[in-house]
């Protein structure tokens, strides 16, 4: 077999190890130590620090676990960033996709994966109202969320007309309800 060029903390499928039998290959290069298995069909080229091995990048990780990078990262630290009150925690990162649901731990890291629907480049509106659909798992309400919106949209911190169209499209009846009752208060 020829030798590939293996890049220090990049994650490949058996599929990029180009040979007649990528899964032999696979393996005789893990024995070597030049790959480290993360689950079956999926491995990393090891990266070494001062403080030891470095994980690969999660987005890195999820495009080659879905064999797809039409995904959206979500969750705590996306709507803590938006000003509207939460400070939530979670161990998982949030991943919205169109291919798996479920919960995986790769190289360390924790992902809940679910099957939703989710534009291709989220806006922070998109976010709110993605907060919104998840309030119950960050210890939050609806009132207590539309307070926080109607102060943020007199500041004029989120566009009105794509909050209403992210919540028409992505929101469920509570949520658009919730979102459309904030505009309205707003004035």
């Amino acid at each position: 077999m020829t030798e590939m060029m293996l890049h220090p903390g990049q994650v490949y499928r058996t599929d990029d190890l180009r040979t007649t039998n990528p899964a032999r290959y696979a393996r005789a290069l893990v024995a070597q130590g030049k790959l480290r298995q993360l689950r079956r069909g999926l491995y990393v080229a090891p990266k070494m620090t001062r403080f030891g091995e470095a994980p690969p990048a999660g987005e890195e990780l999820l495009s080659k676990l879905l064999d797809s990078s039409d995904f959206v990262l979500t969750g705590p630290d996306r709507w803590n960033a938006l000003g509207l009150g939460t400070t939530a925690m979670f161990a998982e990162q949030l991943v919205y996709n169109r291919k798996r649901s479920g919960s995986f731990e790769l190289a360390g890291q924790r992902f809940r994966l679910r099957r939703v629907a989710f534009p291709k480049r989220p806006s922070p509106e998109w976010f709110v109202v993605d907060l919104f659909e998840n309030a119950a798992s960050v210890g939050g309400s609806h009132d207590m969320l539309t307070a926080a919106l109607v102060s943020s949209l007199r500041e004029g911190r989120f566009d009105r007309k794509a909050l209403k169209r992210a919540a028409q499209k992505y929101g469920t009846r509570p949520t658009r309800d919730a979102v459309f009752r904030a505009i309205a208060l707003a004035g």
